[in-house]
């Protein structure tokens, strides 16, 4: 079985209130509930109006992708895992998703608005660009790449509403965006759910039921990830044992024991890194100490921190049992982001998103943020799922002895890049049986 990661980001229905790079094309409201099938594939309808006919990105080639700029992209990522964290609950974010669907929008705001965005981004509007543009570009030039990135912008077919040409052109140089014209009817909703389903094999066949009526833009990014892991488990190596849940709940399920040879060590933890094939990407598991829970430990860390303790992992022998575990979560991430500084952009009144288009009916403004994230780790490998919907209205040394790690009580876990180690997707394992977070 392969490694599977759906990220999905609906960066996007832009309102009408009533309150007054290289242009590479890459691959790719709800309450959380019970862990859900993988969907069959299904047939893509055609996509009407490619406006990238008549929009056309300028192309240059991409910057060397900066260890600042690594950096900056990780502590977003923990910042908003520790953010949107709640005690004794399981947590799942794919922050790669959120960062690209946030930098997309990023290229419409202006003035403090835009100040804002980069303060809680963490970088400039223009180096995330070249971020992404270089990262989009890296990963497309191999041809069989586990992870794939895609981004679409579609706005209406309407009076009232025009995006302006810098907009379109920026996204599609540095994010590969293709702008599609569209009648914002039932269609659409056709055709933005056939893209998606496109885009990740038909793992995410539908990701709207409707457009609402004074909608007029979609910004949409599809992130997927594909690996087998680099050694498959045997059935030998499965087995019951207990899991200590956060609220001391014993729980008996069935864990995953090997041995790997990249062990992670701080003052508050111990862990390992578990590679999938060809080792450009890896499975990162986090066990705070005795004594120390899982917000404590997240709290200290921040993104040069967790680089640097992934980089200096140690080749050392260290047994690993770890247990299967499935969940998903459903996460609104509007507050989480005010509480990180970015408030301005989701105020109908003042915020200013004047460089994505002109609208005569109001003010543009971000209004929602959903995150929806599956994930299911076995002995043969991992699958998972994310989606994140933006909705704007208007208004070291060998030692002897081995190290064990077993994560049966709550631990951090991450999927890292490994060419940067970067956590394009990260969580917390607290509760084996708790569906509902």
């Amino acid at each position: 079985m392969k490694t599977r990661i759906i990220c999905i980001v609906l960066a996007g229905a832009i309102l009408l209130s009533l309150a007054g790079c290289t242009s590479g094309n890459p691959e790719m409201s709800s309450q959380s509930g019970s862990t859900e099938t993988q969907p069959e594939s299904v047939a893509v309808p055609e996509i009407r109006g490619d406006l990238m006919q008549t929009v056309t990105a300028t192309k240059k080639e991409p910057a060397p992708i900066t260890p600042e700029a690594v950096t900056a992209a990780s502590d977003f990522a923990v910042r908003l895992v520790q953010t949107a964290n709640r005690p004794k609950q399981n947590t799942l974010i794919a922050p790669l998703s959120v960062l690209c669907a946030l930098a997309m929008v990023a290229n419409g705001a202006e003035e403090e608005t835009l100040l804002q965005m980069e303060s809680t981004l963490g970088m400039r509007r223009d180096l995330y660009n070249d971020f992404f543009h270089s990262y989009l570009t890296a990963l497309h030039t191999k041809s069989a790449s586990a992870l794939r990135l895609a981004n679409s912008i579609w706005f209406a077919d309407r009076a009232g509403f025009v995006p302006k040409e810098d907009f379109l052109k920026a996204n599609a140089a540095c994010y590969g965006a293709d702008a599609y014209l569209s009648p914002f009817d039932d269609s659409t909703v056709q055709e933005i759910n056939g893209w998606v389903s496109q885009k990740t094999d038909g793992m995410i066949p539908k990701v709207m039921d409707q457009i609402p009526p004074m909608a007029v833009m979609y910004l949409i990014n599809a992130l997927a990830f594909d690996a087998e892991w680099s050694q498959i488990y045997d059935e030998d190596d499965v087995s019951p044992d207990v899991f200590t849940a956060a609220d001391g709940t014993l729980q008996v399920v069935e864990f995953l024991r090997s041995w790997e040879q990249d062990y992670l060590s701080d003052d508050s933890a111990t862990g390992f890194i578990k590679y999938y094939k060809g080792e450009r990407y890896a499975f990162v598991a986090l066990l705070p100490n005795e004594g120390i829970s899982v917000e404590e430990y997240l709290e200290s860390l921040d993104g040069e921190k967790l680089q640097n303790l992934i980089a200096g992992s140690r080749q050392e022998d260290v047994h690993v049992s770890m247990p299967k575990f499935e969940m998903n979560s459903s996460l609104e991430l509007s507050e989480t982001l005010k509480a990180m500084g970015m408030e301005l952009p989701f105020d109908g009144e003042n915020a200013d998103f004047s460089g994505i288009g002109t609208s005569q009916a109001g003010n543009l403004y971000i209004s929602s943020i959903l995150h929806k994230a599956y994930i299911s780790v076995d002995e043969k490998g991992t699958k998972a799922a994310a989606a994140t919907i933006v909705e704007m209205e208007v208004a070291a040394a060998e030692e002897e002895e081995p190290k064990y790690v077993k994560l049966d009580r709550p631990f951090v876990y991450m999927l890292i890049d490994c060419n940067n180690n970067f956590p394009f997707l990260i969580g917390t394992v607290q509760d084996l049986e708790d569906e509902q977070y």
